[in-house]
This record gives C-alpha cells, sequence and structure tokens, in this order.
C-alpha cells in the first residue's frame, strides 16, 4: 500500500475544469460575456506557458462564487457537472483510479483548481482526499480572495508536506500522475512520477528523464 496522487485537468478529465467553469458562467450569463472571455482564456494560456499569477488568477475564478448564496451554487455546480464535466470524464482514469484502489493506496487529487469547482468531481471518482487552492470564506459565502498557500506548482509540493504532516501515510513509493509541466516540482518529489498525455514541455522533461508515460484519452 501506498499514497497515490492525480492532478485532476488534462489528466483525470479531458479538459481543463477551471476554464470549463468559466465557459459555463458566460453560458448562463453569469457575468459579462465579452470580459470574462477575455480573461478566463489570458489566464489559460498564461497557464499553458507556464507564466501564471496564481494569486491573481484565484481572485479572477473566486470573485464570481461571492455573488451567489451556498445553495445557489449548490445547484449551479450539479448542473455545470451534467452539461460540462461528466461528457469528459474518462473511462481509462476510472479504470487506472481502480486499479490503485485494488492495491489498497490511499488515493489523492492534488490541483490548482480552486476546490469549489473540484470537489464534486473528484467525489464522482470515489476519491476521498483533495488537495486545492482554497478561497476564504466568511459567515458561509465566499469573499473573493484565495486563502492559504495555493496548490500550484512548488505549491503542490507544501501543501502535500502539510498534508502528509497531518495523516500517517508514507511518502515513499508514491506515484504522482500529471499532465503539466507546472507539475515538475512534485513530479521530482515523488518516488514514480508517471506523466499523461503530457504538455509539449513536460513531453520534453519527461523523456529527458526517463519518466514513464501513458494516456488515458481515446479507447
Amino acid at each position: 500500500m501506498s499514497l497515490t496522487l492525480f492532478d485532476l485537468d488534462n489528466t483525470l478529465i479531458a479538459g481543463d475544469s477551471d476554464h470549463a467553469w468559466g465557459e459555463f458562467l458566460i453560458a448562463n450569463k453569469l457575468v459579462d460575456a465579452d470580459d470574462f472571455k477575455r480573461a478566463n482564456d489570458q489566464f489559460y494560456e498564461d497557464y499553458c506557458e507556464g507564466r501564471l499569477d496564481i494569486r491573481a488568477y484565484l481572485r479572477f475564478a473566486l470573485t464570481p462564487l461571492s455573488r451567489f448564496d451556498a445553495a445557489t451554487l449548490s445547484t449551479l455546480h450539479a448542473q455545470f457537472m451534467r452539461d460540462f464535466i461528466e461528457p469528459i470524464m474518462l473511462p481509462k482514469a476510472h479504470a487506472l483510479i481502480e486499479s490503485h484502489r485494488k492495491k489498497g493506496d490511499t488515493l489523492l487529487v492534488i490541483t490548482a483548481t480552486n476546490r469549489f469547482v473540484t470537489a464534486p468531481i473528484v467525489a464522482a471518482y470515489g476519491i476521498e482526499h483533495l488537495l486545492a487552492s482554497d478561497g476564504e470564506i466568511v459567515d458561509g459565502q465566499y469573499t473573493g480572495e484565495p486563502a492559504g498557500v495555493p496548490c500550484f506548482a512548488e505549491g503542490k509540493v507544501v501543501r502535500l508536506q502539510q498534508w502528509l504532516s497531518e495523516h500517517d501515510v508514507p511518502i515513499e513509493g508514491a506515484h504522482f500522475y500529471s499532465d503539466s509541466h507546472n507539475d515538475v516540482p512534485l513530479l521530482e518529489f515523488v518516488d514514480h512520477p508517471v506523466v499523461v498525455d503530457p504538455d509539449p514541455t513536460l513531453a520534453d522533461i519527461a523523456q529527458s528523464k526517463g519518466w514513464p508515460r501513458i494516456s488515458l484519452r481515446g479507447e
């Protein structure tokens, strides 16, 4: 038995849930379409290019949450899951998760995307543990501000180390599955890094380091 870590976006799902949530808000006219889409697309490009200002992005992503109460957000997320996320959940991801579950591994998703967006997706995969970027909540409502260490790049290692200090789970023998070069710090931290449908930068790094590569897309 060991620890198995999964990135979420473009790893366990065939898309980016953070960007998709923005598209959902636009499609349902819950934000100013032109301005929000321009910013949403720019932040996603910055992420892909490795130049994302994570705190600026989190404020952008969390601000719309501050406009709704918890019940409304829950209703909106259920619609988001049905329309945007369920179509991009991957059968091979389910199979990979189950293979580690049958070994008795502790399963944990570790993602830069905020907890509101990701928690129901992770639950749908039957994974108990989640480390995500957190939004500040006051009196049951999001404020639009990030809270704590963003779960991004080197921050994923920091957050994992905090989690390990609170749980009786060894890091020795851990696997981590990811598609993104932003996750190189955590891929280097674990004993068994595995790249999944990697972006071009990560593909080159993985080849140079001899990291195994798999695909969860297609048949």
